[in-house]
């Protein structure tokens, strides 16, 4: 699907913010929906957008506004890109403004408390007959802002929706891979926040690659292994929206959830960390969700409950590591087989 696209972000945090230039520089018209009318004014204004990507200069076709209606109006795309929490309440509000066959593609990595639904669960409830996807990958909004190479992940049930995003967002520097797997790619950008918490307070704590690199790759089969059990395809796992997000948000300071991990490695209070970070880390609430369900499901997830015994219980990592040392199973490569 090609042409020119009139296209709405709805939350202009740093990965709205550096979608919607990205497309603004491919000539389409775009409209980032911002609930400050002060940030608004800045983007409009000054073609910055100073709270989350400082010293990137703004397409000067890319418009902001603090009124959804006026933002989604005449849209054919729309990307979500608010925290979990927010997502079916802003959901619902653009519900009836969307026409029918808007594409709509969500770009949050999290799970939505309450229900444990992902965010892909949540529009298709709210918004009614509507094409939907979601996008995932090793993709920290600032590197991207700055024109960095980087790979996505588009998936959706419809052919039609991965074409016209690839198109609308592919260019030199940003390449976009189109994928079937809408659960398992949306599952994996949810899930690997938890475990950059985990490298994030190692690194702080002064740990070796080699036990970094063991933190990292025991963490990959953890979150196969859950996903397996909730019917995600594994190979998933070993591309971008996997293993590439995972590495990535476990190895750089980037990372929101790497840093909240660092602060409590230093020994910091999670309120404080969480209060002074100023976005969201969705890894914090998805820790409490996983803890759950792999309580209630009996899925063999170590790492998670050896973080939440950190967080919630005054565990340290060092204790984490030992007890994973002496208590993890003793096959390497297992999330490939289903475990019921």
């Amino acid at each position: 699907m090609t042409g020119k696209h009139r296209v709405a972000i709805l939350g202009g945090g740093s990965f709205g913010t550096a979608i919607a230039n990205i497309i603004a520089d491919k000539g389409h018209d775009v409209c980032l929906w911002m609930r400050n009318p002060e940030r608004v004014e800045e983007v409009n204004q000054q073609h910055t957008n100073s709270a989350y990507l400082p010293d990137i200069p703004l397409h000067p076709g890319l418009k902001a506004n603090s009124d959804l209606a006026q933002t989604v109006a005449g849209c054919d795309v729309v990307f979500m890109a608010v925290p979990s929490k927010s997502s079916r309440d802003v959901a619902r509000q653009v519900a009836p403004l969307l026409a029918e066959g808007t594409m709509v593609v969500s770009t949050t990595k999290g799970i939505e408390s309450g229900t444990n639904k992902l965010m892909s669960e949540v529009l298709a409830e709210e918004l009614g007959d509507v094409l939907i996807g979601v996008m995932s990958g090793p993709n920290l909004a600032k590197e991207l802002a700055a024109k960095e190479i980087t790979g996505t992940v588009i998936a959706s049930k419809s052919e039609a929706l991965t074409s016209c995003i690839q198109d609308l967002l592919q260019s030199a520097y940003f390449r976009v891979y189109a994928g079937g797997d809408v659960y398992g790619v949306e599952l994996a950008g949810a899930l690997k926040n938890v475990y950059a918490i985990v490298a994030g307070m190692a690194a702080a704590l002064g740990v070796g690659h080699n036990t970094i690199s063991m933190l990292v790759t025991r963490s990959l089969a953890e979150m196969s292994r859950y996903a397996v059990h909730q019917g995600a395809d594994p190979l998933t796992f070993l591309g971008l929206a996997g293993v590439g997000d995972l590495f990535v948000t476990c190895t750089s300071p980037l990372s929101r959830n790497y840093r909240v991990g660092f602060a409590l490695g230093q020994g910091r209070d999670l309120n404080e960390v969480v209060a002074e970070l100023g976005q969201v880390a969705e890894g914090v609430n998805t820790l409490r969700l996983l803890k759950e369900q792999a309580d209630e499901l009996d899925i063999y997830m170590p790492l998670v409950q050896s973080l939440y015994g950190i967080i919630y219980e005054g565990k340290t990592l060092s204790e984490v590591i030992g007890g994973m040392m002496w208590a993890e199973q003793n096959r390497d490569v297992e999330f490939t087989m289903r475990q019921d």
